[in-house]
């Protein structure tokens, strides 16, 4: 194996390895939120159980999937997070402020990312 072919495993493997790390801060943070507001689908709303499906749900689970499949579990962390955005946008006629949701789901686009970069080193050679 040539050096820079060593160089770029080194890095897939460091960056692999922080956004896994980061995806368990990530999660942990939301269950967190979750149980410290005494989570209840009792008192949920259909626009919020439609909101909670995609997030912390969905992202959530795509996370955790993508420990094993990182294309897979990053596709279903960005296709979710896109959709909590879209039904925020048309069940409150507005995007959710800040950056938290998008903070909150950025290891499982990065895993994602791993997950292409992967492939492409696969195709390389």
């Amino acid at each position: 194996m040539n050096g820079p072919m060593k160089n770029r495993l080194l890095l897939l493997g460091v960056l692999r390895w922080s956004a896994r790390v980061l995806s368990l801060l990530s999660l942990g943070v939301v269950l967190l939120f979750a149980f410290g507001e005494g989570l209840n689908f009792l008192h949920f709303s259909t626009r919020d159980l439609v909101l909670f499906a995609f997030f912390p749900l969905g992202v959530g689970l795509g996370m955790a999937l993508a420990w094993r499949w990182e294309g897979l579990g990053g596709g279903i962390t960005v296709v979710s997070l896109a959709g909590f955005y879209l039904a925020h946008y048309f069940m409150s006629s507005g995007f959710p402020r800040g950056f938290a949701f998008v903070l909150l789901s950025a290891p499982g686009i990065l895993l994602l990312l791993c997950g292409l970069w992967t492939r492409s080193i696969k195709t390389e050679g």
